[in-house]
């Protein structure tokens, strides 16, 4: 894969991109593809880009649209903005995911809630979307392993959410990264919970940080 291709056409998508979320889903690609390739400046630059679009992108959304302040957490977290991404996270509950029904809501929440190092109502929050049939039950295990700093669970959930993207065929902008798992390996690292990881082409050379 060249990376610094896929970053181009992606920028590309950027300038030609009309509403916010399509810019934000093309910045947040771009950031992806220059974390891949090793960039961290252009990395940090096209994922904080890409939280902005999509937080810019809510006034146009519906009140259950949590995907856009999971990815402005997201990519803030990638960027190694802590203080953006607690800024976004108090943002994100006080749209209240908290209360949401949805299991996305819940995802929102336990995301946020990490993100501010308020660990008991994170695991509370994963807790609730644990053994359902409509979320990813590697995912809600690890976030609820991270809050816990339950080392031994997080490596298997972490495992199972890689080897998910690893079955996908298909990614948001056609990148193929395991975002998800990046975002898990750098709260998990905050804990000091262990984030060693199979080697991967769907993961970057440090997959921690950019």
């Amino acid at each position: 894969m060249d990376w610094q291709e896929v970053a181009g056409r992606e920028r590309a998508r950027y300038e030609e991109a009309g509403k916010a979320v399509l810019r934000g889903n093309a910045a947040y690609g771009a950031g992806l593809a220059a974390l891949m390739a090793g960039d961290g400046d252009g990395a940090r630059e096209w994922l904080v880009r890409a939280a902005a679009r999509w937080r810019e992108s809510w006034a146009d959304a519906t009140p259950t649209s949590w995907g856009r302040p999971i990815g402005v957490v997201k990519a803030l977290l990638l960027a190694g903005d802590d203080a953006g991404a607690e800024e976004a996270a108090a943002w994100a509950l006080g749209l209240g995911c908290e209360q949401a029904e949805s299991p996305i809501g819940r995802y929102a929440a336990a995301l946020a809630l990490l993100a501010l190092g308020r660990d008991a109502e994170a695991g509370r929050a994963a807790g609730s979307i644990r053994g359902r049939d409509d979320f990813p039950g590697a995912v809600a295990d690890a976030l609820a392993c991270v809050a816990a700093h339950d080392a031994a669970g997080y490596a298997e959930a972490a495992e199972a959410v890689l080897e998910s993207f690893e079955s996908r065929d298909a990614y948001l902008e056609d990148v193929p990264v395991a975002d998800t798992v990046l975002v898990l390996q750098a709260l998990a690292a905050r804990r000091g919970v262990p984030t060693g990881l199979a080697p991967s082409a769907l993961l970057p050379p440090d997959p921690v940080s950019p």
